[in-house]
């Protein structure tokens, strides 16, 4: 399965307007602020999306490191780097992801890194 046919968790640092693109390409994507998870920690994030299937959307580099490092069960992290751009920006780097060929099974990681016209999307599946 494509990353972005999982259901999706918009992490805070994700702007309004990536979710609203998301939703409107036909995504299942909710906020973490939807959720009533915003000023949690990271880590209660992780165990709420897993619990509920969801792949998490972020700028943090944290979450990927944090669900290794602890041992913890997650459905899926997608990773945008670099963060904090316009939301054209990452939605353009989104849909780079959807048009992949990438085929991930829970627990994934995916980094998708843009720098100036380069675009490179690193991928671990089955992450312990």
């Amino acid at each position: 399965m494509n990353p972005l046919d999982y259901a999706l968790l918009a992490d805070e640092n994700i702007h309004p307007e990536v979710v609203q693109e998301l939703s409107q390409m036909g995504k299942n994507i909710t906020s973490v602020h939807e959720a009533g998870l915003a000023g949690r920690e990271d880590s209660e994030i992780i165990r709420y999306a897993h619990e509920k299937g969801l792949c998490i959307i972020t700028h943090d580099r944290d979450f990927g490191s944090l669900a290794i490092r602890s041992g913890r069960d997650f459905t899926g992290i997608i990773h945008i780097r670099p963060g904090h751009h316009s939301p054209s920006f990452v939605i353009e780097m989104l849909k780079a992801i959807e048009s992949s060929e990438s085929d991930v099974e829970p627990s994934f990681i995916v980094v998708a890194e843009r720098r100036k016209t380069e675009m490179r999307i690193r991928i671990r599946s089955d992450v312990p």
